[in-house]
């Protein structure tokens, strides 16, 4: 069995993506690692060169500065690295996204277990997302609890956006991949990052999906994480677990104040959905989180 890592990239340092701790967190379960690298304005590809490791392989690209339909031209770069990809499976890592080493092991497994069983297609992942900073995490169900992250490269695959993969049966339609669980989490910090760097990044993906906001005045310089991040407090909950210890340098190192989560007056409808969908969950095991696979 032969496993392909890949994901993609620009401007990860100006906008404080842990891209090297996701890319170092992955290396040991694959034979390959594949990185779409965006022509951009910082030292992101020369990072990821400095990690020295053979198993990295660079594609450099340069982003469509013109398409800006719903964010495709990150699917885009994402579907160049993986048709890039050489192994029977091709694990798909974002760059804020990082796999803890104990659950290494059981990712290795799973994919033993289902590479010669071709209907399993791909393999899913619990997911942990911080919020405020990595002492929190997100609870709502907007905050997809699961996605397909490893997909076996022998497969027609596209995608419409960075998120999902779907699977061409037929010319002309598309359908979601049959998944099994990979019995592992992958832990998510793009929204935990400085409030600074979180305001820029925010920025930076609405240029992508032509949101109208390009020209908004940058915050003062004593912007801060209660104006960064101001989702509910009833839809946040303290972190109790252990970080990935390639993450220890890149959480010492994000600026600051602390994070503190305030309950507001005033709910917006997609909060209001997520606390619904908490309150009945208490009650029922009903998940009603969107899943981008068929869970087999």
């Amino acid at each position: 069995m032969r496993v392909s890592g890949f994901s993609f990239i620009r401007n990860g340092s100006r906008l404080n993506y842990p891209f090297i701790e996701s890319i170092r967190s992955a290396l040991p379960i694959c034979d390959e690692f594949v990185i779409a690298v965006g022509a951009g304005d910082d030292d992101t590809r020369e990072r990821i060169v400095a990690i020295g490791d053979p198993k990295i392989r660079i594609i450099d690209t340069v982003w469509n500065p013109i398409l800006k339909e719903k964010g495709f031209v990150l699917a885009q770069q994402k579907l160049t690295a993986l048709y890039n990809c050489t192994g029977d499976w091709a694990f798909y890592i974002e760059g804020d996204e990082v796999l803890h080493e104990e659950d290494q092991a059981a990712v290795l497994a799973a994919m033993e277990r289902h590479v010669d069983d071709p209907r399993v297609e791909a393999l899913w992942f619990d997911y942990v997302h911080f919020y405020g900073d990595p002492n929190w995490v997100a609870r709502g169900h907007s905050y997809y609890p699961r996605e397909a992250r490893i997909i076996r490269n022998t497969i027609r695959i596209t995608t419409t956006d960075s998120l999902y993969f779907v699977v061409l049966d037929h010319k002309k339609s598309g359908r979601y991949p049959r998944a099994a669980s990979a019995g592992a989490r992958l832990f998510h910090y793009g929204n935990c990052r400085s409030p600074i760097a979180m305001w820029e990044k925010r920025r930076a993906m609405q240029k992508l999906y032509a949101t109208g906001h390009e020209g908004e005045v940058a915050p003062a310089e004593n912007f801060g994480r209660q104006q960064a991040y101001t989702m509910d407090a009833r839809l946040v909950g303290r972190f109790e677990d252990t970080h990935p210890a390639v993450m220890a340098d890149w959480i010492a190192a994000q600026e600051g104040d602390p994070y503190v989560p305030f309950q507001r007056g005033h709910l917006t409808g997609r909060e209001r959905r997520n606390l619904l969908g908490l309150q009945i969950g208490n009650f029922l095991p009903i998940d009603f989180g969107k899943k981008h696979y068929k869970p087999i």
